[in-house]
């Protein structure tokens, strides 16, 4: 992991910081197919170089996102095309809901796994 990555991390507060790092663990345990890059200065997790997820704290609020990259989705000649996004917030002092993560994880791969048309 690089420098810049792995100190995102390290300078969140507890519990925000042992949170993360879970959510990371689960994130990468799901496929060896995901990998983790630095992007708008957060962790973004990759699908056969896809974005899939993301991790990011806003306000002491720590989220966890499911992307839907861009070059998958069809658009009207002439539309300017952006990623879409969806997050959940997750309460670092309660327990992380696994099966959801890795359930729309799962589906998220499912959904790049179609041949696009």
């Amino acid at each position: 992991m690089n420098k810049e990555l792995e100190n995102y991390y390290l300078k969140q507060p507890e519990p925000i910081q042992s949170c993360l790092l879970a959510l990371k663990s689960i994130i990468l345990s799901v496929s060896k197919e995901i990998s983790q890059r630095r992007m708008y200065q957060i962790p973004f997790f990759y699908y056969r170089d896809k974005k899939i997820a993301f991790l990011w704290v806003n306000r002491k609020r720590t989220l966890f996102g499911i992307v839907t990259d861009k070059s998958i989705l069809e658009f009207p000649e002439g539309t300017r095309r952006k990623d879409s996004y969806e997050s959940i917030a997750i309460d670092p002092n309660e327990d992380i809901p696994v099966e959801d993560i890795v359930g729309m994880l799962r589906r998220q791969m499912n959904l790049y796994d179609q041949p696009i048309v």
